[in-house]
């Protein structure tokens, strides 16, 4: 094996540029109004089109929108919303800052995501809302159990913040599901990228202009709209979250590429599974890549995991672990459950490089190496 890593290996995410984002910025700034305008609106429209959902609302965080589809839907103080633990913390952030309590659900060791029966396992008399963490890219079905959740009146948000162009195996797309409230995130590494920022997909017209007040200070009225009058209407509650049109115009640019980025994912994924194939001690978490638009690439090993990582991050192979149970946090410890499928779990994970300007060598590298730690480590 060679000693230098071929390039993309040694880097665990980073985003795919299609040389077209430079001139995208380049239309926006001499304008001088980089706030929410024009491109922002055509990104919402395209995000939409997309999906083939009628609207959009973009605004500068995955986190962001999750926040914002909690509050919109009345969850505060009180109120316990089911999440995995085995997420990034920003799901459990934008329960907390909403002042609810985040109920850890257990999750299928095989998807790392949560099902119908560990979501109906965390119920509590407070619960109002369900936000299933779509890990990878994979669509999770709730349906067994929407009527029961619709019946207690408990919302389904979901945090799609992987699953960027996913469908469910029936071809819906996410973010299409009747009755689901979805938010997805646009960060540098997020399969459509804006450099930073998130979209929600609203159920109704209602809830698009509820969760539009919220974005932008509580005001109705659009910027163009507020241009010509001497006056304007402040709804309710908001703060400043919407999306800058500089990001917008990145996401354009990278929507017209989309398919483009979407194969090469697919591609790089199946090429994973092929190198991995028969490695011993290796078990790859399964995506439903024919469905999937897939965030990552992760293995559990049967092994330990830590001087496994330690091992292939010393040879410069972008490996890192996704994610830090949240349930065993300190910030979250007021929460904390026993949730052994998730402990177990959690210590062996590891997640390969994995983003679409890598190659096949560069994947192909990274199994052999990874091969050797395991060898190396027994």
């Amino acid at each position: 094996m060679t000693q230098t890593p071929p390039p993309g290996v040694e880097r665990n995410a980073a985003p795919l540029l299609h040389g077209t984002e430079a001139d995208a910025l380049a239309t926006v700034l001499p304008g001088g109004q980089w706030g929410h305008g024009p491109a922002t609106d055509q990104f919402e429209a395209g995000i939409a089109d997309l999906i083939g959902v009628n609207d959009a609302v973009a605004v500068n965080s995955g986190t962001t929108a999750l926040h914002l589809a909690l509050r919109s839907v009345g969850i505060g103080p009180g109120d316990d919303v089911i999440v995995p633990s085995l997420t990034f913390c920003a799901s459990v952030q934008a329960i907390t800052w909403n002042g609810a309590s985040p109920r850890f659900a257990e999750i299928d060791p095989d998807t790392l995501a949560v099902t119908a029966d560990t979501v109906l396992e965390a119920l509590t008399p407070q619960t109002k809302a369900v936000m299933p963490v779509l890990y990878g890219g994979r669509a999770v079905d709730l349906s067994p159990i929407r009527d029961e959740l619709a019946r207690r009146g408990i919302q389904i948000i979901e945090d799609a913040a992987h699953a960027f162009g996913s469908r469910h195996p029936d071809g819906t797309m996410v973010g299409a599901v009747p009755g689901v409230l979805t938010c997805f995130s646009h960060d540098p590494i997020k399969n459509l990228t804006t450099g930073q920022g998130g979209t929600i997909i609203p159920r109704s017209r209602t809830e698009a202009n509820n969760l539009r007040s919220l974005r932008l200070f509580g005001i109705v009225q659009s910027k163009d709209a507020r241009a010509s009058l001497t006056s304007y209407e402040v709804q309710g509650p908001g703060m400043r979250f919407d999306m800058s049109q500089l990001n917008a115009a990145i996401g354009l640019a990278q929507l017209e590429h989309f398919t483009e980025v979407a194969a090469l994912r697919q591609h790089l994924w199946r090429t994973y599974q092929a190198e991995l194939d028969g490695l011993d001690g290796v078990q790859l978490v399964d995506v439903d890549v024919a469905n999937t638009v897939p965030f990552n690439c992760v293995v559990r090993l049967n092994r330990d995991r830590d001087k496994v990582f330690h091992y292939l991050r010393e040879r410069n192979i972008g490996v890192a672990v996704h994610y830090p149970p949240n349930h065993t946090q300190p910030g979250f410890s007021a929460w904390r459950r026993n949730l052994p499928v998730t402990d177990r779990v959690a210590g062996q994970i590891l997640g390969l490089p994995f983003h679409p300007a890598m190659t096949y060598d560069s994947a192909r590298y990274a199994v052999a190496t990874l091969a050797e730690a395991i060898k190396a480590t027994a």
